[in-house]
């Protein structure tokens, strides 16, 4: 099963063990009037970052390691437009030793089903070298409570 038809299968609410509600803003809007594609993964940044941060202690000024993106995409499935807040889940598919693999889900308030789904994938470096490093073990713990049985 491909990574698209399993996100399909399992795009409502509860399949999502972490919610943040991000308002979507006057310029997230395109000339066709709905929120421009790039700014979904916005979306994904904002839901991931404000989860590591807050749960595990993820420190973006000053801290020694670092999550870098190394791979991400989304499937559209319905538009959002301003001014409307989007509800996006979180939760993680793949916790290895110095990546994660993160599924998102946007909805819209009052909808069960997703508007659309995505993944991302952050590997763990150092922030002076760039090198990957096991994944500290605050960040580990914060994300296996993300991880949602098969």
């Amino acid at each position: 099963m491909t990574d698209s038809v399993a996100q399909t299968r399992v795009a409502t609410r509860a399949a999502y063990p972490h919610f943040l509600t991000i308002p979507t803003r006057w310029m997230d809007n395109d000339i066709y009037g709905h929120v421009n594609n790039v700014v979904y993964y916005s979306y994904f940044d904002t839901v991931i970052n404000e989860y590591l941060i807050r749960e595990g202690g993820l420190d973006i000024h000053d801290g020694g390691v670092i999550g870098v993106c190394a791979e991400s995409a989304c499937q559209y499935k319905a538009a959002f437009a301003f001014p409307e807040n989007v509800e996006a889940g979180l939760r993680v598919a793949h916790l290895g030793n110095r990546a994660v693999r993160y599924e998102i889900g946007l909805f819209q308030a009052g909808r069960e089903e997703a508007a659309a789904t995505g993944s991302f994938v952050h590997v763990f470096v150092e922030r002076a070298t760039m090198e990957a490093v096991p994944i500290p073990d605050g960040l580990r713990a914060a994300l296996a409570r993300l991880q949602m049985p098969v």
